[in-house]
């Protein structure tokens, strides 16, 4: 079974809501940008990435210093690990493969935090318990992904005092935080915590999981330079250059998409609920639902992929993750699961 979503390479697949990525799909703009990219192939993209860095930089409001780009975000996890060499690494269950797989190439000793299902696997107090003085890294994500729960923010603030005490370091993902909305992200704490890495994406809010182009932001100058001397020279390509530069802005187009998902979570959301599916709280562009029919295979024989979450630590079979996609696919997915 494939520890990601979308397989379409081994699947018969006519509709994909096995990945999470903008339904809308990517600005024209966008695409332009990396259509005028080809004419750059002849020369070496900027190691830099300096318009790229000035972009970001000005659309977040951060300094351009607290910036660290990477060949997606995957790369630049495996590139936080490497840098910072933490010996025990905290990740919370379930959660995202890449943590797991970024923390065994260090060869870290890994702690799971195991969240519970009558808490809709959300982070609680409980995990005071495991952020000892032992513990390097802690990996957190919000939203949460296969889950879609954001933050407590409040108790994270607070979480990120008592590991800044202990010193330990804590990556929060914040990978699809653009579809629930800025304000709910931590990004206003980075001046305060220079124990906190934040790393997004663009892969998932403006569709270009092609691309690849991921970044970071650290006020810690110290591990901001263990980190970049993990990255290899030209990690970035100049169609990923030419395509951050427009995506940082797009706010207009942002708050579009958020809108555009949060009605299309609640049709899909009401369809499960008539056929009698649980479903746990997201504010992602995304649902995970749990039912007892072998759902991954049923809708897999109609041409349609889900993401089957029985190969997430902490979840199990019977678990689903679904996307939220444009109303036409959306509708045929109820449609055919009504069916069954």
């Amino acid at each position: 079974m494939s520890i990601h979503g979308g397989d379409v390479y081994r699947n018969h697949v006519a509709v994909d809501f096995s990945i999470n990525v903008n339904p809308l799909g990517a600005p024209e703009s966008v695409k332009e940008a990396l259509h005028r990219a080809v004419d750059m192939c002849g020369r070496y993209p900027d190691m830099e990435a300096e318009s790229l860095r000035e972009a970001v930089s000005s659309f977040l409001g951060v300094s351009k210093e607290y910036l660290l780009f990477g060949n997606g975000a995957s790369e630049l996890l495996m590139t936080i690990v490497h840098g910072i060499k933490p010996g025990k690494v905290v990740i919370p269950a379930p959660s995202f493969y890449g943590y797991e797989y970024a923390a065994k190439s260090a060869d870290s000793e890994i702690v799971y935090y195991e969240m519970k299902q009558e808490n809709n696997f959300c982070v609680t107090g409980d995990i005071y318990r495991i952020l000892t003085e032992d513990v390097d890294l802690l990996f957190l994500a919000n939203p949460g992904n296969p889950i879609g729960n954001l933050l407590d923010m409040e108790m994270i603030k607070k979480l990120l005092l008592h590991c800044r005490d202990k010193g330990i370091y804590v990556v929060i993902d914040e990978s699809f935080i653009e579809f629930c909305g800025e304000s709910f992200s931590f990004l206003p704490e980075i001046t305060r915590f220079e124990n906190l890495i934040l790393v997004r994406s663009f892969t998932k809010i403006f569709a270009i999981p092609g691309v690849r182009l991921g970044y970071l932001v650290c006020k810690n100058k110290a591990v901001h330079t263990k980190i970049a001397g993990q990255l290899p020279e030209w990690n970035l390509s100049c169609f990923a250059q030419e395509a951050g530069c427009i995506c940082a802005g797009q706010a207009e187009f942002i708050e579009k998409t958020k809108t555009y998902i949060k009605t299309e979570r609640r049709f899909m959301e009401e369809g499960f609920r008539r056929k009698g599916f649980q479903m746990f709280p997201s504010a992602a562009n995304f649902i995970t639902t749990y039912c007892d029919i072998p759902l991954y295979e049923k809708l897999l024989e109609k041409g349609i992929l889900i993401r089957d979450c029985s190969n997430f630590k902490g979840l199990g079979k019977g678990f689903y993750r679904i996307a939220v996609k444009n109303r036409k696919e959306n509708e045929t997915l109820i449609r055919t699961m009504e069916a069954l």
